[in-house]
């Protein structure tokens, strides 16, 4: 039996923290997950994590995925009632359970909105309309079973509204390093962290860079499926010495590498939170972005606590020009960003969460 420390009722929880995983592949989402088991058995629940492989090609193999999570029953384990499953992206909240909650990471957005651009594999034939149109009919049913449901960003909750007709709520949690970040001195390079997948536009920061003073330099924090892709785009602009890949790195290296940066550029196209931009600012960071960037737009504020450019590597590098050349204010700039992101907690994230609807 446990004891639910929020606002100290007595209450008893015993919870199931639902995950798919790419097998071999740690990014955002997989961090954010294990981070909420950790601060759900902080907040004194007895919390687990259940966790299935996910597959998203070939498109028809999302449906084998979401019928495999539909065929689980989570009510109880080992005899003893789960009193509370937390889906979070697709295909989780397909789970069966009496006590459903939803904190949605996001759906399957190669079938919403991305379908028809870069970054999607869906195209216009009759078999990938049908599949697409039949997914977003079957989110619309699994997610509005939760009891509740919420979001971790506005864009995700507004994608819900716009092609579910679902109303949720939006949750914003800290990252997970936020205890240790911490601020250092502004370095001769701007850093990029993130899985290194074409939706991030790392190509996009390379580019820019060209064009930037031979002052600065790149660091490339992540691993993806991009990388060689990236590499040679490096090669191909000769920017061998100034960009440097340094894959997946430790969480005492990352802290170091925010520490030490000119600022953090973060240019992805429509993304859904982004922890990058918290991590940036409570390490006192100014974040560089983009008008198309998605949730980091909702944070960043041009010229306030970071630069907010068209995506473009002309109007990136004219940013990143601009910290290099006047690191007064890009100082100033990181404490604004320090100021926003220290107001964001996880004891009203897992309060929400935890309460039946």
């Amino acid at each position: 039996m446990v004891l639910g420390v929020i606002g100290f009722a007595p209450v008893l929880r015993r919870i199931l923290v639902c995950e798919a995983q790419v097998p071999f592949v740690r990014g955002g989402a997989e961090s954010l997950v294990r981070e909420l088991v950790g601060q759900l058995r902080l907040h004194g629940y007895e919390t687990d994590l259940v966790s299935v492989p996910f597959k998203w090609y070939p498109p028809e193999e999302l449906l084998t995925h979401a019928s495999a999570w539909r065929l689980l029953d989570l009510s109880e384990s080992a005899g003893h009632a789960v009193d509370l499953v937390i889906a979070t992206k697709f295909p989780t909240y397909f789970v069966r359970h009496p006590h459903k909650v939803t904190w949605l990471l996001h759906q399957y957005r190669a079938a919403y909105e991305l379908a028809g651009t870069m970054y999607s594999e869906f195209d216009h034939t009759d078999a990938h309309l049908a599949l697409r149109q039949k997914l977003l009919e079957l989110d619309t049913q699994m997610l509005g079973e939760s009891r509740r449901l919420f979001t971790i960003a506005d864009t995700v909750t507004n994608r819900l509204a716009r092609y579910n007709g679902l109303t949720a709520e939006t949750l914003y949690h800290p990252p997970r390093l936020a205890s240790r970040l911490r601020s250092g001195p502004f370095g001769d390079y701007v850093l990029s962290v993130g899985r290194l997948e074409s939706v991030k536009r790392v190509d996009l920061i390379i580019r820019a860079l060209a064009l930037v003073s031979s002052d600065v330099r790149l660091l490339v924090a992540g691993t993806g499926t991009q990388r060689a892709m990236f590499e040679q785009l490096v090669a191909s602009l000769s920017l061998e010495s100034r960009v440097s890949f340094l894959g997946e790195v430790d969480d005492d290296t990352l802290i170091e590498l925010y520490a030490g940066a000119l600022g953090v550029v973060y240019p992805p196209f429509d993304e859904d939170f982004g922890y990058v931009t918290l991590e940036a600012f409570l390490a006192k960071k100014p974040v560089v972005t983009t008008t198309d960037a998605g949730e980091p737009t909702v944070f960043v504020i041009d010229s306030v606590n970071g630069l907010v450019t068209e995506p473009t590597p002309e109007a990136l590098a004219a940013g990143i020009a601009a910290l290099s050349g006047d690191r007064l204010r890009a100082a100033r700039l990181g404490e604004a960003g320090y100021d926003r992101a220290r107001t964001i907690s996880w004891s009203g994230v897992i309060d929400r969460l935890v309460q039946f609807g």
